[in-house]
């Protein structure tokens, strides 16, 4: 049965006048009857107009790209290999569609409410970037409303995500733990024993698995982890700078600094070499990701690169049905290790 107006109004407790003034947000509503109004109609699933309720089943020509922050080279790579992917030779005939990325700012309110959006306007396909947010709650929303655009039509693609199987998404997920066991282990291989961890923040997939990837490397080798060598932080330089300072001061004798991602590396070797400490002669520095300053710091970093590009221009064609998805919608993708300048035999 079609959703109205009226049965949005009746939900919210509010007229129906007030849930139009707000779903076409030219006259001020008080705020929590807004967030009313709005949580009223993702329950119902409403569509904001007749005639593209009775064209529900159908989709339309727009593209939802999401991205944690559009800023950070890891998700301005994908996206734009994404976007590079879903253009046409021109006009609907041709298959033409129109991108829109949306930042989430890392904020999960913000990633239900864009997909919220993305299902009224009926996209063709969306595709979601980067790791998921680890929160129960959050986990069944989602599942919750991915489903939702899948039943209505829309193709949905995780990369660099863990797979969903209970949405029927395509999964392109990255090898976080892999990639973070052996960078681990080729420091330890240099002879490292005391090393630093700079991980990302605690609810993030990808922080959790890139951790449990280094963990795996100290253990399968004999070493203790200290709970002192490990601080979380943001994924960007100036947490990467605090937490090392930070390290420095729990443990002055740390021969080796790994860092969630390269943008924490680069905030690493700034603290570092404030503090007199050279690189690597004194402390071994490694990332993740392989973004395009890495091999441009100095020394160049030893890091893991991933094929963002490549991960990003195959869900784009994924998305628009131009190929197959991977056996059982599921592929992993590996990185590759890249030791440059940044790591070497520890001091002493």
């Amino acid at each position: 049965m079609t959703v109205t107006l009226a049965d949005v109004a009746a939900r919210a407790q509010v007229s129906p006048a007030t849930v139009s003034r707000v779903l076409n947000g030219n006259y001020p509503v008080a705020a929590t009857t807004r967030e009313r109004v709005l949580r009223a109609v993702d329950e119902l699933d409403y569509v904001l107009n007749g005639p593209a309720s009775s064209l529900a089943a159908a989709t339309s020509d727009l593209v939802g790209i999401l991205v944690n922050d559009i800023a950070d080279p890891f998700f301005g790579i994908m996206a734009g290999a994404i976007q590079s992917e879903i253009g046409g030779p021109g006009g609907r005939a041709g298959g033409e569609r129109l991108g829109v990325v949306c930042n989430t700012g890392g904020s999960p309110e913000r990633e239900l409410t864009y997909l919220t959006l993305l299902q009224r306007q009926r996209a063709a396909a969306v595709v979601l970037t980067g790791g998921a947010v680890e929160d129960a709650p959050h986990k069944a929303a989602m599942s919750a409303k991915l489903r939702k655009l899948a039943d209505a039509g829309t193709r949905i693609v995780l990369c660099g995500r863990p797979p969903d199987p209970e949405t029927g998404a395509f999964a392109l997920t990255f090898d976080n733990r892999g990639g973070g066991k052996e960078l681990t282990e080729h420091l330890i291989g240099l002879g490292h024993r005391r090393l630093g961890y700079i991980a990302g923040p605690e609810e993030r997939t990808t922080t959790r698995h890139r951790l449990e990837g280094h963990r795996a490397a100290l253990e399968a080798h004999g070493i203790t982890e200290d709970p002192r060598w490990t601080v979380h932080g943001r994924y960007d330089r100036r947490s990467g700078y605090e937490a090392t300072l930070e390290l420095l001061r729990r443990d002055p004798s740390l021969t080796a600094v790994v860092a969630a991602n390269d943008s924490v590396a680069l905030g690493a070797c700034a603290a570092l070499r404030d503090s007199g400490l050279r690189i690597p002669e004194d402390v071994s520095v490694a990332g993740f990701d392989d973004l395009p300053f890495s091999i441009d710091v100095v020394p160049a970093l030893t890091t893991v690169r991933l094929p963002l590009a490549e991960a990003g221009a195959r869900a784009g064609r994924i998305a628009m049905g131009r190929e197959e998805p991977p056996p059982g919608g599921i592929a992993t993708v590996r990185g590759e290790l890249m030791v440059r300048g940044s790591s070497g035999a520890p001091r002493g």
